[in-house]
């Protein structure tokens, strides 16, 4: 079975120092690094924020962090570039999203010449994905439910990711595995919806 690493927004804004942090988010980069190293995929796809002007997506006042967010990844900024920790042996599909709308799944964005995610997966045979990333209960939720949604085997690596909220971590698995999502693994310690 031909497999794919989801390698979802991994990017300075979302880890420690960003404007919209995620606690682990540091860590998580460098365990992806050594998964992808010593693990083999036949594709290895990454996704990002690419924020032009996404509207309603950015919170004029205080964000609820439910629909509205601090500013975050907007194009060509040192935020919206991938952790300096990230370092993949390769990457055979990137996808941007969220140019000008709010987008949290990688199956919204697309490659530079216009290509969706999910094309560019069955276009190399792909059938089972791997979701990694950032974060748990957001981007890489919606992500890995595209994922089934389109006809793919899916699994989230949990260790391989990490979450903003233990609340709607928590929401988010069981929401995952009621989709068919496999869920490998635990939350990295000290992290949202880790288990103490």
């Amino acid at each position: 079975m031909s497999t794919a690493l989801i390698v979802v927004d991994v990017q300075n804004d979302f880890c420690e120092a960003g404007s919209l942090p995620v606690t682990g988010g540091n860590a998580v980069a460098g365990a992806i690094t050594t998964h992808a190293a010593e693990t083999t995929y036949d594709v290895i796809a990454t996704t990002r924020d690419w924020h032009i002007d996404p509207g309603a997506h950015f919170a004029d006042g205080e964000p609820d962090f439910v629909e509205t967010w601090p500013v975050h990844c907007a194009a060509d900024t040192p935020g919206a570039a991938f952790h300096s920790d990230l370092a993949l042996p390769r990457v055979d599909v990137a996808v941007s999203k969220g140019a000008h709308e709010a987008a949290y799944s990688g199956f919204e964005g697309v490659t530079d010449d216009g290509t969706t995610l999910a094309d560019a997966l069955r276009a190399a045979g792909v059938e089972q994905v791997t979701v990694v990333g950032l974060a748990t209960d957001h981007c890489v939720r919606a992500t890995a439910l595209d994922a089934v949604a389109n006809g793919f085997t899916t699994e989230v690596r949990l260790d391989l990711t990490a979450a903003v909220m233990a609340e709607t971590c928590a929401t988010a698995l069981i929401e995952l595995a009621d989709a068919g999502v496999a869920l490998v693994g635990s939350l990295p310690t000290g992290t949202a919806g880790a288990s103490a």
